[in-house]
């Protein structure tokens, strides 16, 4: 597989608004998982949340945007976040530049807010546009000047993951010189009341492959890469942060929102994620893991990681305790912690752990660990089957 390079990474979450700020709260163990705050919900003190810490106005103040605009908070934190990884990137001009972000929510945050008043109050019309999950990418696309390929993929909580994907192979085939690849998802009445309702939320932090975890905590965030080709890389000098090596997607098609109980998709995932980076097992140094700290998705992952790497699994955890689970855009909040893993020599533990899963005999990693890192795993399972691996290398 062609080398696709890294050289530009956003991020804004619950435990940082930057890169840095991510950073020093995944080096301190710091979680941002809190009460919520900014969204009216009836379910305010029944669930802990990773909120970011910031109303709307805020985001468009900071941001310098339009007041008039109809913005959703989703395609804010985009904006947001896609701004600091082309910063670092030294720009996309050139080239044939695309964007491919991931979503969920889209703009049902703010669309849900206005569904009753619309026959009433005409002046909300333009929100309405808003919902479509493409809204957001060509938002963002048009703050960043990016008017070539631009598209939006929505596969639940393996989105950004599939964003990377599909930007890695487009490069590798020789379609695009640059793209930005991520996603983005804001914090909902919607997404809060349909896990509410899977009765998948937990009234505690979440707790990652241990025995009594009772659920997820949910999460916003929008983070995005900016992938380029070794061909642009080498004629402008450019820094690279890391390789998209290898990739994987794969569909179990076992239930509409849970797990096969034997991870059938994460094990294919994995398995063709290896294949194309041209690994072995062995060669992972860690593993950034799904985690969402659901009964079933754990105990599934756990098995497909045993299938993969069986007694020699390498150091693992999950990072969902420090930024909730963000929906569509994990993959990419994940991208960014692993490619920070193997920058820093360093492996994040698996906050709240305390007792292993009877079924499986792998522990996740407890306390923070320096270690040298070539090649970082990063899963991302969603609902419908849609499991997803990539694989970030030195």
């Amino acid at each position: 597989m062609a080398r696709v390079g890294i050289t530009g990474m956003g991020i804004i979450s619950a435990i940082g608004d930057n890169v840095q700020e991510n950073w020093l709260s995944l080096k301190a163990g710091k979680t941002g998982i809190k009460r919520i705050k900014h969204l009216p919900t009836q379910h305010a003190n029944e669930i802990f949340v990773g909120e970011i810490d910031k109303a709307n106005i805020q985001l468009v103040n900071h941001l310098n945007l339009s007041t008039s605009e109809p913005w959703t908070r989703t395609a804010l934190l985009g904006i947001w976040a896609a701004r600091e990884a082309v910063a670092q990137a030294g720009g996309v001009e050139e080239g044939r530049v695309g964007l491919i972000s991931a979503t969920s929510v889209g703009g049902m945050d703010t669309t849900e807010k206005y569904f009753l008043d619309y026959p009433n109050r005409p002046e909300l019309t333009p929100y309405i546009l808003t919902h479509d999950p493409g809204h957001s990418s060509h938002v963002i696309a048009e703050d960043l000047g990016i008017k070539g390929y631009v598209t939006t993929i929505s596969t639940a909580c393996s989105s950004a993951a599939n964003a990377i994907l599909l930007g890695a192979k487009l490069i590798a085939a020789g379609e695009l010189d640059r793209v930005v690849v991520g996603g983005t998802d804001a914090l909902s009445k919607f997404t809060i009341n349909g896990f509410k309702t899977l009765m998948i939320l937990s009234d505690e932090h979440n707790t990652p492959f241990d025995q009594n975890r009772k659920g997820l905590n949910l999460g916003e965030a929008a983070a995005y890469l900016v992938l380029e080709s070794q061909e642009m890389i080498q004629r402008h000098g450019k820094k690279v942060l890391g390789y998209v090596s290898g990739y994987g997607n794969a569909n179990d098609a076992y239930h509409q929102t849970a797990s096969s109980e034997n991870g059938e998709g994460a094990t294919m995932a994995m398995k063709k994620a290896l294949e194309t980076a041209g690994l072995n097992p062995t060669e992972i140094d860690y593993i950034n893991v799904h985690g969402t700290a659901t009964a079933n998705n754990d105990l599934s992952e756990g098995r497909a990681l045993f299938r993969i790497f069986g007694e020699n699994t390498p150091d693992f955890s999950s990072t969902k305790p420090y930024t909730g689970h963000t929906l569509a855009a994990a993959g990419a909040i994940e991208a960014v912690f692993s490619l920070l893993a193997l920058q820093n020599g360093w492996m994040y533990p698996n906050l709240n752990f305390k007792q292993g899963m009877e079924e499986i005999p792998l522990r996740p990693l407890l306390d923070g660990r320096s270690k040298e890192l070539k090649h970082v795993l990063s899963n991302s399972f969603g609902f419908g089957g849609n499991c997803s691996t990539l694989i970030f290398s030195r």
